[in-house]
């Protein structure tokens, strides 16, 4: 299926809030993402994804409509040669290959544009969907920490999968 990556913009607002808005989505990301899911949530994520020049949290448009996010956010201090990847897709374009595409692209770029040798994802231990797009797109899994994670009053299992920037 066809998909662009690109800026987000307040023209995104409704398409944004009409795809979070998903209690399947937000079960396997931090509280900041919310459930239900508002227009005030999805005015304050726009401003923050475009608050930084360049952008390095994208809108993933499907349709013509922004249909899921995908960010890459430098780490700092002793972390500051890592990046973290999150990301996240409306629930009619899952199983698409949208994703793994996707997380390929901002991969890419990361490595293109920041001076990162490592980029890693935390999924939830429960989330098989996610674990298997990362293998798909190359990264290995790194550590698994035993329920870490605190989820709708349940402890859940965090994975780290991480890709390193390939030798030349």
């Amino acid at each position: 299926m066809n998909f662009k990556l690109r800026p987000w913009t307040l023209a995104d607002l409704d398409s944004l809030v009409k795809y979070a808005n998903n209690a399947a989505i937000a079960q396997f990301m931090t509280d900041q993402f919310p459930h239900p899911y508002t227009s005030e949530h999805g005015q304050n994520f726009i401003g923050f994804a475009t608050s930084n020049t360049p952008s390095k949290i994208f809108a993933i448009e499907v349709n013509g409509e922004a249909a899921g996010g995908i960010g890459i956010h430098p780490q700092t201090d002793i972390y500051r040669k890592n990046a973290e990847l999150g990301y996240w897709l409306g629930e009619p374009y899952w199983g698409q290959g949208i994703i793994t595409q996707a997380i390929g692209q901002m991969v890419a770029f990361a490595f293109q544009n920041l001076d990162v040798e490592r980029i890693f994802a935390r999924p939830f231990g429960s989330n098989k969907a996610s674990q298997r797009v990362l293998e798909k797109a190359g990264f290995v899994l790194e550590a698994h920490l035993i329920k870490t994670l605190y989820k709708n009053g349940n402890f859940e299992d965090e994975l780290i999968y991480a890709v390193r920037r390939p030798k030349l």
